[in-house]
């Protein structure tokens, strides 16, 4: 989850490159002879790699280099961004781009796939398809490097093939492209447009019960998720019956847009609260009683890919008795990632703070814990042999413990399986229909025993 970016001036003309570094992370909580020593002996070591080392070595990859391993003591979503991935980081939250407009992945044999075209993209008025191997690539400008036109995408990064498609509106690209039923890579050449990602899709399930899926939390995602509501509404001629809220696979996004979603469905209370180490870190969201959506039912859908902002969103509509939340345990990531500008175009991804769900949960290793756990049916691979469980929070090397988190408490886990056949939003819109689930909620007094519980927490 990422706050909106901070702004911080250059750092002043003729500082050293190390010293550079130390006015990133500002003062430390060690006297300052202690702080220059270490600072000593970090230029000593770079001025000894720089004379003796075997090969000549860039210094600039050795800084970028130092400063990842600093960050990666902290903890797995503090990060230093590089030019490339700093720019990469803003048109992921932007939700949009100058490309040919495809999802893509690596293949076990190290060439690239295509995922799926985006519908409505040059790519997909091409006919780029879901499963084509992208054999080579043909850039408009060919980098100074290269002593070909177009490269094989065989060992080539994701990052690399992303922006060699990425490019200005109305230039051209070619992309090698290789299917079942052809003899051999055919050529496509596709000229590049404005590709917006849509953060939100929905549709009628059935009349009167819409399914809406958010896929991450961008700029964008809010008014989208209006727009969208307002079209179901429209074909919804009875109004809803109930709404199922697909949030599984979301990996997060903007806090910011994590509260402005919940508050479309809550009309007052605390939506989230952060704390962290400075008190700039400490702060209230809550709901406003303007644009509120009628008081229909809503099951939420999680799953172990439903991380930070969505699990922000799921967290707020459980503990307000606003939704039942189905599915499986989610992700677990309870803490807040601010990105900061740095000098040369890149930037800082750093953890500031930890957030609270509005009863005062934090949800950091362990995640949301469904109302209505329900696994999809297991799924062999290939071989036979059933899928390994999916990687969460817990599993990542110095994550943040749920005791420190929030003391005395301890995480537990169960195993949990994907599936090709969605029995999850069927028990949604089983579970809808029902009515007898929401009853049992309407019988409590959420927003009293919430808030309570948040002021006792804090």
């Amino acid at each position: 989850m990422r706050q909106p970016p901070n702004r911080f001036s250059s750092f002043a003309a003729g500082f050293t490159t190390a010293l550079a570094i130390v006015a990133v992370f500002g003062a430390v909580a060690v006297s300052a002879s202690t702080r220059y020593d270490d600072l000593s002996l970090f230029t000593s070591v770079l001025s000894h790699v720089k004379r003796n080392y075997v090969d000549e070595v860039d210094e600039r990859a050795l800084v970028y280099g130092a400063v990842r391993g600093m960050l990666q003591e902290l903890d797995p979503h503090s990060s230093f961004l590089d030019p490339d991935a700093y720019r990469e980081m803003q048109v992921d939250t932007r939700g949009e781009f100058h490309g040919i407009g495809i999802e893509i992945t690596k293949r076990k044999d190290g060439f690239i796939e295509v995922v799926a075209p985006i519908e409505g993209t040059p790519g997909d008025s091409a006919g780029i398809k879901a499963r084509d191997k992208i054999t080579s690539i043909c850039p408009t400008e060919t980098p100074a490097d290269w002593d070909e036109p177009c490269r094989p995408t065989k060992n080539m990064s994701l990052v690399e093939a992303v922006n060699l498609m990425r490019g200005k509106k109305n230039t051209e690209i070619t992309i090698d492209i290789f299917r079942e039923g052809f003899d051999k890579p055919e050529p496509f050449v596709i000229r590049r447009d404005v590709v917006k990602v849509v953060s939100v899709s929905g549709r009628l399930i059935e009349p009167g019960y819409p399914l809406v899926r958010i896929r991450a939390f961008q700029e964008r995602t809010v008014d989208d998720l209006r727009a969208t509501l307002e079209t179901l509404h429209e074909q919804a001629e009875s109004g809803f019956s109930g709404l199922v809220l697909d949030l599984r696979d979301n990996p997060g996004g903007l806090l910011d847009q994590a509260v402005k979603v919940s508050d479309l469905w809550l009309d007052e209370g605390l939506v989230v609260y952060t704390k962290g180490r400075v008190d700039t870190q400490r702060h209230e969201f809550r709901a406003h009683t303007t644009g509120t959506e009628p008081d229909y039912p809503i099951v939420v859908l999680v799953n172990e890919g439903t991380a930070s902002a969505s699990e922000i969103v799921s967290g707020a509509l459980q503990d307000h008795h606003r939704a039942l939340v189905l599915g499986a345990k989610t992700f677990g990531k309870g803490s807040v990632q601010t990105v900061y500008p740095l000098d040369k175009e890149a930037g800082l991804r750093l953890t500031t703070a930890l957030y609270y769900t509005p009863a005062g949960r934090s949800i950091q290793e362990v995640g949301i814990i469904p109302d209505m756990p329900v696994k999809p049916f297991p799924v062999a691979d290939t071989s036979g042999e059933a899928r390994p469980r999916r990687v969460r929070e817990r599993d990542l090397r110095g994550h943040f413990t749920h005791g420190e988190a929030e003391p005395g408490t301890e995480a537990t886990d169960a195993p949990s399986s994907a599936s090709d056949e969605d029995v999850q939003l069927a028990r949604a819109v089983e579970v809808l229909k029902s009515r007898v689930y929401f009853e049992r909620l309407e019988q409590t007094s959420p927003l009293e025993s919430v808030q309570a519980s948040a002021a006792e927490a804090q």
